[in-house]
C-alpha cells in the first residue's frame, strides 16, 4: 500500500463531538481535533467515501441512488445518477470507480467514457446478495462484502453471506461464507491482513492473507460490550496500522492492530463509513446519516499503490 503525508484548509467546526480517551491510549495522540466537522447536509443515507487523486472526494447517497463529488472549495454536486443505489466505493489502479451497487447486485466498475460495467453479479451462477462494501489490494485484485442488504428473502439465491475476492483476471472467488452480515472492510499497510466486520455478531474480524490471495486464520479482533451498542460499519487503516472503524450509534472507534481502543468520537449523527483523503491523506472523512463530516488526524492514510 502507498501511504500518504502533507495539508489542506480547514473550516468552520459546526459538528459536535465528543473525544474519550481509553486505557493504554488518548484521543489527542489519534487527533488532532476530536471536533467533526460538518461539511455538507441535506442528503438521506450517506456511505462509501472515496478521495480521488484529482483532489475531490466521492461519497453514495444510497435512497436516491446518487453519487455526489464534494471539492475542498465547499461544493458538493451530483457525480452520477443513477447508482444503482451505490454503497461502497473505490478507485482501481487505473483511477476508474469501483462501485457497490446494492439496487443492481453487482460490483461495477466505471469507465472512461461512463458506461458502468459489471465486473461481477453472480457466483456459481446464482447472483449476489447485495455487495456493500470493498478494498483493493496493489496487486488489482478486489475484495468485497455481500451481505443481504435491501433483498426481500424470496429474491435470495445464495444462502449464505460471503466475503470474495475478484481476481484481476476476472475470476470470483469465495474466501468465506461464515459471516451473519459482513460489512466494511479493509487492509493493514502491508496487505498481509483482511480486517472485516460483521454488523449482525457486532465484532471486526481478522484474518492473514495467503499469497496466493486467499484468508487463513480468521479470528475475533475487536468486540466491544455489548452495552456499547457497537454495530461495525465501513473502515480504514492509517499508516500505524490502526483501524478506523465506523459503529453507527456507537460513534468512530480507534482500534489498534493488536484490538486495543485507541480512541472514540461521538458525532451528531451515527458514522456509516470513512475515508482518508487530501494532499497529505491526514483528513478523515465520514459519512453519516444525512451528512458528511471529517476529523483532522495525526497520522496519514493508506490508499492501494497504482
Amino acid at each position: 500500500m502507498k501511504c500518504f503525508a502533507a495539508l489542506l484548509g480547514i473550516g468552520v467546526l459546526v459538528g459536535a463531538g465528543l473525544a474519550v480517551g481509553s486505557e493504554g491510549g488518548r484521543a489527542d495522540a489519534i487527533f488532532v481535533d476530536a471536533t467533526p466537522e460538518r461539511l455538507a447536509t441535506g442528503f438521506q443515507f450517506t456511505e462509501g467515501p472515496v478521495w480521488s487523486e484529482e483532489g475531490y472526494l466521492l461519497f453514495s447517497d444510497i435512497p436516491p441512488g446518487r453519487i455526489y463529488r464534494w471539492t475542498p472549495d465547499g461544493k458538493c454536486v451530483v457525480f452520477r445518477e443513477p447508482s444503482g443505489n451505490s454503497n461502497g466505493l473505490a478507485f482501481d489502479r487505473q483511477g476508474r470507480l469501483l462501485a457497490c451497487e446494492h439496487g443492481n447486485r453487482r460490483l461495477s466498475r466505471l469507465e472512461k467514457d461512463g458506461t458502468a460495467r459489471t465486473l461481477a453479479d453472480r457466483v456459481g451462477g446464482k447472483r449476489l446478495n447485495s455487495p456493500n462494501d470493498l478494498a483493493v489490494r496493489s496487486d488489482g485484485a478486489i475484495y468485497f462484502t455481500d451481505p443481504p442488504w435491501g433483498v426481500k428473502p424470496e429474491e435470495r439465491e445464495l444462502a449464505y453471506c460471503g466475503v470474495y475476492r475478484l481476481a484481476p483476471n476476472g475470476k470470483l472467488s469465495l474466501l468465506a461464507d461464515d459471516f451473519e452480515h459482513p460489512n466494511g472492510i479493509a487492509f493493514s499497510p502491508d496487505e498481509r491482513t483482511l480486517y472485516v466486520g460483521d454488523d449482525r455478531r457486532r465484532q471486526v474480524r481478522a484474518f492473514d492473507v495467503r499469497r496466493d490471495g486467499r484468508l487463513a486464520n480468521g479470528r475475533v479482533l475487536f468486540q466491544p460490550e455489548a452495552e456499547a451498542n457497537f454495530t461495525p460499519d465501513g473502515m480504514k487503516v492509517d499508516v500505524k496500522g490502526n483501524l478506523y472503524v465506523t459503529g453507527s450509534a456507537s460513534g468512530l472507534w480507534v482500534v489498534s492492530p493488536k484490538g486495543e481502543v485507541l480512541a472514540r468520537v461521538s458525532l451528531l449523527e451515527g458514522p456509516a463509513n470513512c475515508a482518508f483523503g487530501g494532499p497529505d491523506h491526514r483528513w478523515l472523512f465520514l459519512t453519516a446519516g444525512s451528512s458528511l463530516y471529517r476529523l483532522r488526524t495525526r497520522h496519514a492514510g493508506c490508499v492501494p499503490r497504482r
